[in-house]
């Protein structure tokens, strides 16, 4: 099934590239820095990056915010909260909140690609309380209870 989301370019970055998949098969849209100027990130600094465009999605979708393999493995570059969800009610410019995690600075330069936007169906659920869970051999088993080997 394909669902049509509404991309708006905001005012100023007619410059910035919109959302590109940047290949046949990709699942993720590239995203892209629309800073005014060359913005560094020093190790262990996070700062919320705009991307020049705004949109509507159909309410059964979300967006995902995720990090691009190349950028964290290179450089430490990744995304806070991640995935970050875009609800689709929210129409305000979306924004990219980036972590240095690597040992240098890092300058993200405009237009550049920072994330990649992953957009997924998500299921209507209703919640039920219960006053008792069905068992499960896990059961309560929470953080490493399997251990490590």
């Amino acid at each position: 099934m394909t669902y049509d989301v509404e991309i708006k370019q905001l005012p100023g970055n007619e410059d910035i590239s919109l959302p590109a998949k940047m290949s046949e098969l990709a699942a993720g849209f590239d995203l892209y820095a629309a800073v005014t100027e060359p913005l560094v990130i020093e190790p262990g600094q996070r700062v919320l990056v705009p991307t020049g465009f705004a949109m509507a999605m159909p309410a059964q979708l979300e967006a995902q915010i995720r990090p691009r393999s190349g950028l964290a493995y290179k450089h430490g570059i990744t995304c806070l909260n991640t995935p970050g969800t875009i609800d689709a009610d929210y129409r305000g410019e979306v924004k990219v909140l980036l972590i240095n995690l690597g040992q240098t600075p890092f300058t993200i330069e405009r237009n550049e690609r920072i994330a990649q936007m992953v957009i997924q169906v998500v299921p209507q659920v209703r919640l039920v309380t219960v006053d008792e869970l069905s068992e499960t051999v896990r059961g309560a088993g929470g953080f490493g209870h399997t251990g490590t080997k």
